[in-house]
């Protein structure tokens, strides 16, 4: 026999709005937690269920619960790179200074993994583009470490330098992004750093 809270977080994962919506009436916790202690809206937002998002983030979910990987819905957004989720999120206002567990906020993923559109509107939000990780990268440093150099890339260190991204950050080496978009022969992106 199921409860109203793991109806929910099932009708969650599968991106079933109709059942998101039963299961609260029901009275589901809206922040019930599955064996990974994620709630419906993580689950919403990893598999980007947008609608259900939507309903959720209605009835008044948090996009800063955690989860045991240290993931919140809004951190989630910066790895699937979804802008639709995203403005989703928006209105539950997210705290954007919670870290994942390389000590990182959204943007950084969102970075190494070339989303560009989201790198775009997230750098509106008031995000910390300067923010440096555990590994002591920024947004910034991971584009050009993690990234290929390509189209997305390079948009993407363009959007962070607009935004206000300090170019002169250093890894914990000492390396800026400049000397590593060198080293990788990523000689576009260079120029935009040498800028």
């Amino acid at each position: 026999m199921t409860t109203p809270g793991t109806d929910l977080l099932t009708a969650a994962e599968r991106g079933d709005v109709d059942a998101v919506s039963a299961a609260l009436e029901a009275g589901a916790d809206l922040e019930a937690r599955d064996a990974h202690g994620r709630t419906a809206l993580l689950l919403a937002a990893t598999f980007d269920h947008v609608g259900v998002a939507d309903v959720l983030v209605a009835a008044g979910a948090s996009a800063d619960a955690l989860d045991d990987r240290h993931d919140t819905p809004w951190l989630v957004t910066g790895v699937t790179g979804s802008v639709a989720m995203l403005e989703a999120l928006l209105p539950a206002t997210p705290d954007l200074t919670i870290r994942n567990r390389y000590g990182g906020v959204s943007v950084i993923p969102a970075s190494e993994r070339g989303h560009v559109d989201y790198v775009r509107r997230v750098v509106q939000t008031g995000i910390d583009v300067d923010h440096v990780n555990a590994l002591g990268w920024t947004a910034l440093l991971e584009a050009v470490i993690l990234g290929d150099g390509g189209p997305a890339h390079r948009e993407i260190v363009g959007i962070l330098l607009g935004a206000g991204a300090d170019r002169s950050l250093a890894d914990k080496e000492g390396v800026t992004a400049l000397e590593h978009a060198r080293a990788k022969g990523q000689t576009e992106v260079a120029a935009l750093l040498e800028g």
